[in-house]
């Protein structure tokens, strides 16, 4: 994988005035983001989010999932700490993309769970790759994280490619009635800890 660092410049937001990294994958062509706030590349452990872009929750505001409240926390979090990282990876769909992410949503109208909605279209139940993330995390000189996630699976890739992960911060955030069997599939068959 060649991941190259493209530019930064100054991000404000409502929770606070970031600084915006672009990196550019030149095997898949994805443009991916870190949004960066304080001194983190003073040794010490910093808070990180690593989100996989999800258009439908976190610009679209569906309730299907839990990832534009999760994306928020972050961002206030981060904000609130004064340092920290949103890694912002573009994984649509936990890695099968847009249209076939729909696919996957009129699956599940019909009664497959999110896991089964992938299989059906024959795609494995996660295809996100980690490695972005380490790359990125080596250009901003982080390797002690504080990781909010729930998915042991991020926990276990970051430090499979060298990232220290001193703590997990669990990350339980947008909970509602259209996807407590989302959130019951994702702990159940993929191994999330809520």
């Amino acid at each position: 994988m060649a991941l190259k660092f493209v530019e930064s410049a100054r991000l404000p937001t409502q929770f606070a005035e970031f600084i915006i990294y672009g990196f550019e994958d030149d095997d898949t062509r994805k443009e991916h983001i870190a949004l960066v706030l304080g001194d983190v590349a003073d040794g010490k452990p910093v808070d990180i989010r690593m989100h996989s872009e999800c258009l439908t929750g976190d610009a679209l505001f569906s309730m299907r999932c839990d990832c534009g409240p999760q994306l928020e926390a972050a961002l206030r979090h981060i904000a609130e700490e004064g340092r920290g990282i949103l890694l912002y990876l573009r994984q649509e769909g936990r890695g099968i993309g847009l249209i076939n992410k729909i696919k996957a949503y009129h699956l599940q109208d019909q009664g497959a769970d999110t896991v089964e909605a992938n299989e059906q279209l024959g795609f494995d139940a996660d295809l996100r790759e980690y490695d972005i993330a380490r790359d990125m995390l080596r250009h901003l000189k982080v390797n002690k994280i504080r990781l909010m996630t729930n998915n042991p699976r991020k926990v276990s890739a970051l430090e499979e490619h060298g990232i220290e992960v001193v703590e997990r911060l669990p990350w339980k955030h947008g909970e509602n009635p259209h996807n407590s069997h989302y959130l019951s599939t994702k702990a159940g068959k993929m191994g999330h800890m809520f």
